[in-house]
């Protein structure tokens, strides 16, 4: 974990060297600030030697200023680093994010990969930045002032190998029962952004139903399980203080009560044979407080590692996650023509799945054909179409495109030469031309406009006051549904995919314009092999075939006609929508 994390430091490894070398020439500085002060007072003060007490005074002011300067040196190259960090962090998280499939994406909640993105970044930059500084800083201080104090009084420096081995104990007590009430409190992070994130998304729904309570209802009984497992982890390390301060008061106190017994028992004179003086002692009580402070810097840097451990197996995680559909060894780069072939494949979602998602499905579709798609809810019609372009593997059997497998193909050649209109239709925050680019970067205006009229959305998008300018809300909140599925339609139309799939993209629409925009179809890219998922007939009598789906199965294929002779599902739903309507 740590050698995965510590890959993303990359350029930001100078100043995270510079942070450790002017910490530790900080130490060095800050540990000769006492040494020199017990001569100030022995050498200057008691013998009231004034050129003395001028000369260690500026010295002393000199070792204070480079004590700040290395100080802020440090602070700033550590801020630099640790800020890096999160920058590669989020940077290669978000664009191994982009690589998933959908299978590795249904492994993560919404919410979940915000809140790595976020938090769980912020907790180990964090810790990177007290680790930077701390873990050099603390151990130094620790050994430098450990050896001028021994130098100073050996049997009372003995004290401090007393006081560590207790602090260890503490620091690991905390650790044990600390860690596994942090790793549980960012599982529940996950969850209440993903109740926010619902929330906000069907705002309107939770209102038109006046559900308002029963969602701050949801919200809180997170919010509460947040809370309670923070006081419990908060509780732990609340010890961590007070063991510090004790260890720290009780040593100096040792130091003081058994070093003023030296100084008297000797009359103050440090140069008797044992004898302690009164600036030594006051080094050593200082010396004290450094060892002691940098144990509980040390305990300080251990809370926020143990906080950011959760974190960072979470970080990590996402990190080393890979994706299950690749490019092979040798990819074919061209798309011969739009011509699919199922050959007995089985798919699940899950590949431990007892039922099949499709199973045994035999099918081909010549290129330029409009084949409609029919099934029932369940009937794994979208999970259909969504092994063309790869967008999941298939467990046995193989899907062609163009005469290949898709599995040999270069992923991104072949998506380019599919273009997929989902069921649940995404439109982003910018302009409706920014949008619609997205199908072809390089695209005219003109271009964008033609794509428009066969999808019918030239017609609204005329009537706004700046056209094609016109802002996009996010996720399109700004336009209606069927709006939303004319401006995916044009989308894709730009891409002039050899495929073009349609997952139930026309079904917010009036019938007429269903029409013109299948009429559209026909007479502007008759070659393109178009795939229609649709609950209404009116929507795929047309087409050159029909395949009805039931329970993952192929139940039925063929014309209109072929189907209302020979086909008890594809009858039913005819009847059910059309002569139903009649008798009515």
């Amino acid at each position: 974990m740590l050698k995965r994390l510590a890959s993303c430091i990359r350029e930001y490894k100078k100043p995270s060297v510079l942070t450790s070398v002017t910490v530790s020439l900080e130490v060095v500085m800050e540990v000769l600030i006492p040494y020199i002060t017990a001569s100030l007072i022995d050498k200057g003060i008691e013998k009231g030697n004034l050129p003395v007490i001028v000369q260690y005074g500026i010295i002393l002011v000199i070792s204070a200023f480079l004590v700040m300067l290395f100080g802020f040196l440090a602070a700033k190259y550590a801020a630099t680093a640790s800020a890096g960090l999160a920058r590669n962090l989020r940077h290669d998280m978000y664009h191994n994010i982009q690589n998933y499939s959908f299978t590795n994406i249904d492994k993560y909640s919404t919410g979940g990969i915000v809140t790595r993105l976020t938090t769980d970044v912020n907790n180990v930059t964090m810790a990177y930045q007290m680790i930077i500084r701390m873990a050099v800083r603390s151990p130094m201080m620790l050994i430098w002032s450990f050896i001028f104090a021994a130098r100073i009084s050996l049997k009372l420096s003995l004290v401090f190998v007393i006081m560590i081995p207790v602090l260890a104990l503490a620091l690991a007590f905390i650790m044990v029962k600390a860690h596994p009430l942090f790793k549980r409190v960012f599982k529940t992070y996950d969850k209440l952004n993903e109740v926010v994130e619902e929330n906000l998304r069907g705002i309107r729904v939770v209102k038109s139903f006046t559900q308002e309570e029963t969602e701050k209802k949801k919200f809180g009984v997170i919010s509460d399980s947040i809370y309670k497992d923070f006081v419990k982890a908060e509780k732990i390390l609340a010890f961590n203080n007070p063991v510090m301060q004790g260890c720290m008061y009780a040593t100096v106190l040792i130091i003081a009560w058994f070093g003023a017994k030296v100084i008297a028992a000797c009359g103050g004179n440090g140069e008797v044979a044992g004898g302690l003086s009164v600036g030594q002692l006051t080094s050593l009580i200082t010396y004290a407080s450094q060892i002691l402070t940098s144990l509980m810097m040390v305990s300080m840097a251990f809370v926020m590692i143990v906080m950011s451990k959760a974190s960072a197996e979470r970080v990590v995680e996402i990190l080393d996650e890979k994706s299950d559909i690749v490019n092979p060894e040798n990819p074919v780069y061209e798309v011969a023509d739009g011509s699919i072939t199922f050959t007995d494949v089985d798919f699940s979602y899950s590949r431990d799945a007892g039922k099949k998602c499709l199973d045994k499905v035999n099918v081909t579709i010549n290129s330029g054909e409009t084949v409609g798609i029919i099934g029932g809810t369940g009937s794994s019609k979208s999970t259909f179409v969504s092994l063309i372009p790869r967008l999941y593997d298939v467990i046995s059997g193989s899907v062609s495109v163009g005469g290949k497998d898709v599995r040999e193909y270069d992923i991104k050649t072949l998506r380019d030469n599919v273009a997929m209109v989902l069921q649940k239709n995404e439109l982003f925050s910018g302009t409706i031309k920014e949008n619609i680019r997205w199908g072809n970067p390089q695209a005219t205006d003109e271009e964008i406009e033609h794509v428009c009229r066969l999808a019918c959305a030239d017609e609204f998008i005329q009537t706004f006051p700046d056209k094609y300018d016109t802002l996009i809300d996010q996720g399109g909140a700004n336009v209606s549904g069927g709006q939303k599925q004319r401006l995916c339609i044009a989308r894709a139309l730009l891409k002039k995919p050899k495929i073009l799939i349609l997952d139930d993209s026309t079904s917010a629409v009036d019938t007429r314009t269903d029409a013109l925009i299948r009429k559209a179809f026909r007479e502007e890219i008759p070659n393109t092999t178009k795939l229609i998922i649709a609950q209404r007939i009116s929507s795929v009598q047309d087409a050159d075939k029909i395949i009805v789906l039931d329970d993952g199965r192929i139940s039925a294929c063929g014309t209109h006609q072929y189907l209302l002779e020979n086909s008890d599902i594809y009858r039913e739903v005819y009847d059910s929508q059309v002569k139903g309507g009649e008798d009515k």
